[in-house]
């Protein structure tokens, strides 16, 4: 297929070109692999300034997603794609494997740092980190593997479309390993100094920190020379979306036991301050409850109420035939949803997606993390149900945008199951107003219960 590049990605392309050590914050659905692929083309073959180039991407899309676009373009196709996936002795031979661009999953980082430390020679002009804000952790194995080697590279990109999906604090790690902390600081603290002030604290911690005033806009003139960001509403015309809240109600009986549960969940882990870690143990628990079943153990659950998959078996069969493409939270959730639709598939490799896009998977099981990245489902289908909602809102919208996206041909119809008068409700209210969704939690409960403790 012919590349016939639209205006903004012209724009994008001569950013990447102009600008060495650069973040493209794009959009789903703008095709941020194609315009990078086609920068590395003219860098390595037009300009003659790389030779190699080092991609680090999510597991199914290192696994698809690059090679598929270098197979799609015809301007692409010439380039050598090595891809460092699989067991050890296999990546150890993709890696010196000759190729233009070698792609490795985030996982996998680390084994690679170490391959370069045992005298593998580091050897990558350029690295793309795809999804940038997967390294929005300075205490990741990840991360501090990565910060050794890439300032040898003379060019890094960082693609993502959430570079901040929980707040400000996410970005330093971030462009630390663009910019090696040349424009937020070469260490958190003295980021979080400059910019915040702390928020939550309990006796002995500060574990909670809320920007300055003044910070975000100092962060964005910070960023601005060598971070560009466009938003897909702004370029593309998207099919239109119906977001459809389905409240669900327990009975009487399952109400009173809910009600019991949380008040016994929130004493037991908010005795006093509490860490943010508990904050979010709590959270899961109250929203394992409201999907049917709560874990006993790591493994072992037990079932609670059956709510919500009678609601996704109404909406099943009033979608008459047309497919369906279900989010769960849980491991059970899974395995419930396959006892009780016997046609639905749980997604797992690319067979599976290309099934879908045909029209031959009438459900299909995903959990977010699974599909929050580079993922084109759009073809096969136009109804999204969320049996669980996730906490993180970047998977919220990057889930979102795998049928909401360029491509899709019909309306996007996006079925919320939550129960009523439970952490499920609080869940969308502070994914639509793009709130911190464990503290907006513990605030609720504070709230609801404080007079009953005293």
């Amino acid at each position: 297929m012919e590349f016939k590049p639209h205006e903004y990605q012209k724009i994008a392309i001569k950013k990447v070109l102009d600008t060495p050590k650069v973040g493209l914050f794009l959009d789903m659905g703008l095709g941020k692999t194609v315009i990078t692929l086609t920068a590395i083309d003219w860098l390595m073959y037009w300009n003659f300034e790389i030779n190699k180039a080092l991609v680090i991407a999510p597991l199914r899309v290192a696994e698809d997603t690059w090679s598929r676009e270098c197979q799609k373009w015809e301007h692409l196709k010439h380039i050598k794609i090595s891809k460092i996936l699989g067991k050890e002795a296999q990546r150890r031979k993709a890696l010196y494997h000759e190729a233009d661009v070698y792609i490795v999953n985030r996982e996998n980082i680390a084994w690679l740092v170490k391959e370069f430390e045992s005298g593998a020679a580091w050897d990558f002009d350029m690295v793309v980190i795809d999804e940038l804000s997967s390294f929005k952790s300075a205490k990741s194995q990840r991360f501090k593997a990565l910060k050794k080697f890439i300032p040898l590279a003379k060019r890094v990109v960082g693609l993502t479309g959430t570079p901040a999906p929980n707040g400000l604090m996410d970005l330093w790690s971030q462009m630390y390993l663009i910019d090696g902390g040349e424009r937020l600081g070469r260490t958190i603290a003295s980021y979080r100094e400059r910019y915040f002030v702390p928020n939550q604290r309990n006796a002995t911690t500060v574990f909670n920190y809320k920007p300055k005033q003044e910070s975000e806009q100092a962060i964005k003139q910070k960023l601005s020379d060598i971070c560009m960001s466009m938003q897909a509403k702004d370029w593309l015309t998207l099919p239109e979306r119906m977001d459809l809240i389905e409240m669900v109600k327990f009975s009487a009986q399952e109400q009173q036991q809910y009600e019991t549960f949380e008040k016994q969940s929130y004493i037991k882990f908010l005795e006093g301050e509490v860490s943010a870690s508990s904050a979010g143990v709590l959270t899961m628990k109250l929203l394992q409850y409201c999907n049917g079943s709560v874990y006993l153990s790591d493994k072992n659950y037990t079932t609670v109420n059956d709510a919500k998959l009678q609601r996704l078996e109404e909406i099943i069969d009033t979608a008459n035939g047309q497919t369906v493409l279900c989010f769960y939270s849980f491991i059970f959730d899974c395995e419930r949803l396959l006892q009780k639709f016997p046609q639905a598939v749980k997604l797992g490799g690319a067979e599976d997606i290309a099934k879908w896009n045909k029209g031959e998977i009438p459900l299909l099981l995903v959990h977010p993390q699974s599909a929050g990245h580079g993922l084109n489902l759009q073809d096969g289908g136009n109804i999204i149900v969320w049996y669980g909602l996730p906490w993180s809102l970047e998977l919220y919208q990057q889930a979102n945008a795998r049928l909401h996206r360029q491509g899709q041909t019909r309306a996007v119809i996006i079925h919320h199951l939550m129960i009523e008068g439970t952490v499920d409700e609080r869940v969308y209210q502070s994914l639509q107003q793009k709130e911190n969704v464990q503290e907006g939690l513990l605030q609720a409960l504070k709230i609801k219960y404080q007079m009953e403790r005293g």
